[in-house]
This record gives C-alpha cells, structure tokens and sequence, in this order.
C-alpha cells in the first residue's frame, strides 16, 4: 500500500466529472487500498478517486473509525437510489480543502447501490455519518466541492481562506 498525494483546491481535476471504473480488477482494489490508507494517513472519514487523481467513480469512506475501530468501506460506480426529504444541516470538512470546514444541508439518510471490490453488486440504506459521508465523497466523483454548498455570507467569510488556496468559490 501507499500514501498518495491529495489534491488541494483549487486544482481543476477537483472539479471533473468522473468516468465510471467498470470492471473491478486488480489494479482497482490497489488503488481503493492505497485510498484508504491515504485517507488514515490525512485523518480523513472519506476519499474520492478525484481527490488523488484517478477521474473515476470510486470512493472509499470509514466514517466511524475516529470513534472505534476501523470498518473500511470502498464502493465503485456508486449511486443514490432513493433519498430522504429530511435533511440534516451540520460542518463537512474536506481533505482537499483543509480548515474550511462548511455547514452543509443533505438528506438524512440515502439508499445507495454500488459495486463491491469483490464485483458483486451491492444496495444498502446509510443513515447518520455514513449517509452525510457518501454524499460528500459522491459529490467529488461529480465534480463538486463542499465549497459550492456554501450560501453567500459564508463563501465571502471564507473568502481569504480559498484566496490563500489559490482560488475563489
């Protein structure tokens, strides 16, 4: 395994859409392997292929790690099915966009299919952490950024901080 560098905004691959993987193979597990221990390394909850680099539909996510032990997660070719007319505002932070961290609204809760790295098909409905995290990381493989989410007032407050990035939301 390896650490791999994270792209930091306002890198343009961060806001590519992202092509879908298709078949799961050997070098896809590499790299979903290589994601999570990056992910560990930068004391991250989720990350996006984007966010390394690789402009294709695959994140990887433990939301709960920071408060028990580790249950890693990798999903390919991810989408949302159904969603909660719920919502849940509450701070997202994100490895690309270090010290901003931004009050975002989602649905609570999310039924998502994907394919697992052992190429079977999968379904579950995520709730909590793990809902708010899968809709951030799936936001990355669309090329949208926590940043796009802000209302005016917060992305002028963050303004010096995005500016000292390199960039503007």
């Amino acid at each position: 395994m390896s650490i791999l560098p994270i792209l930091r905004f306002p890198d343009a691959r961060l806001r590519r859409p992202c092509l879908p993987v298709g078949t799961v193979d050997a070098a896809v597990r590499q790299l979903a392997g290589d994601m999570l221990e990056t992910m560990y390394h930068a004391n991250g909850r989720g990350l996006a292929a984007p966010q390394v680099g690789v402009l294709r539909r695959l994140f990887v996510m433990d939301p709960d790690w920071k408060e028990g032990a580790p249950a890693p997660l990798a999903y390919v070719d991810p989408e949302i099915l159904d969603a909660a007319d719920a919502q849940h505002t509450g701070p997202e932070g994100c490895l690309s966009i270090p010290s901003v961290p931004v009050m975002v609204t989602r649905p609570e809760w999310v039924v998502l299919r994907w394919t697992g790295l052992d190429g079977q098909t999968q379904r579950e409905k995520l709730t909590g952490a793990a809902a708010i995290c899968a809709q951030h990381e799936l936001d990355h493989l669309n090329g949208r950024l926590i940043i796009d989410l802000m209302d005016e007032g917060a992305r002028c407050a963050a303004s010096p901080c995005l500016a000292a990035m390199g960039g503007a939301a």
